[in-house]
């Protein structure tokens, strides 16, 4: 959520182990109560780890965990049998460096029914599903979020989040270490339907344009069986591996978590067919333009490595 990057890694090179933690110094309890954003993004960051030693030739076993008394360590991964690193994983290994959040009007193109299954698939193998809302259900998808805009323009937590993590004074990606800059926020939406949050709230930014937006957006929803924090984090996987693909398949994403961030919004969001699972990310896909690079903390800020 909002480019908060909450995670630390360590690498203990006698054992060749990372160990993944959460920073929840970096967390948003006014709008990620139950850290569920935080440990998606972690979940995310440990997929890119995965891709990027599975592109290096090694095999990354991963494991999860989840220790009540220890609740800031998320993750291991074992670098093993060096020369046999899974393939498919490592395919998306250029995708990290391009894919970034684009804020911007898409075309309306369809995406084709090849490409949305194997996004769907890309998610599976994470333990996760991805669908594709329509009809009546993407209606009461954009309802939602519309809803959830809604209190978010007068809930004083959602707008102090927001305040704490976007950046209107930050003209290049040098002059921050994390958080969304104005100049990534896109353009105010003029006209559309596909769900926008305006990262600037009630702020004027300078040469900020506005902008008509698609017609008929094409979102996903990301869901697992259960709700717990191991759920989480493959979902953040399961996200970040469809996001990964669909970058190197040419399409922009960008989020719409606005109606995941209220309980009583987030339930309806599920699939109707199987009436199961639990949402846990929204997704808007589409053919347009590449959003900039966004603010990242030092690699000395996020990795401790121990002989």
């Amino acid at each position: 959520m909002h480019n908060a990057q909450p995670w630390r890694f360590r690498y203990v090179r006698r054992s060749r182990t990372f160990e993944m933690r959460a920073d929840f110094e970096r967390a948003m309890p006014r709008s990620d109560p139950r850290t569920r954003g935080l440990h998606i993004g972690c979940g995310a960051a440990l997929l890119n780890l995965r891709v990027a030693v599975a592109h290096e030739g090694w095999h990354p076993e991963t494991r999860l965990l989840h220790d009540p008394a220890d609740p800031a360590l998320l993750a291991s991964l074992r670098l093993t049998a060096p020369g046999s690193g899974d393939g498919d994983l490592g395919a998306l290994y250029t995708a990290i460096h391009e894919r970034h959040s684009s804020r911007f009007p898409f075309e309306e193109t369809e995406i084709p029914d090849a490409v949305r299954r194997a996004l769907a698939e890309a998610a599976s193998h994470e333990g996760a599903a991805l669908t594709f809302p329509a009809s009546w259900h993407l209606q009461e998808v954009l309802e939602a979020v519309q809803e959830a805009e809604a209190r978010n323009l007068t809930d004083r937590g959602s707008d102090q989040d927001l305040a704490d993590w976007t950046r209107i004074d930050a003209p290049s990606v040098n002059m921050a270490d994390d958080g969304v800059p104005d100049y990534a926020f896109g353009p105010r939406k003029h006209g559309g339907k596909a769900p926008m949050r305006d990262f600037a709230g009630p702020r004027q930014v300078a040469g900020r344009d506005a902008a008509n937006f698609e017609r008929a957006p094409q979102l996903a929803l990301v869901s697992t069986i259960h709700d717990r924090p191991e759920d989480w984090l493959r979902a953040g996987q399961a996200t970040e591996r469809v996001l990964l693909l669909a970058t190197l398949e040419g399409l922009s994403c960008s989020f719409a978590t606005q109606p995941l961030e209220w309980t009583d919004l987030r339930w309806p969001l599920r699939d109707p067919v199987t009436g199961a699972g639990y949402t846990q990310m929204l997704l808007r896909l589409g053919y347009g333009p590449k959003g900039p690079r966004t603010p990242r903390r030092p690699v000395s800020e996020v990795l401790d490595i121990q002989p």
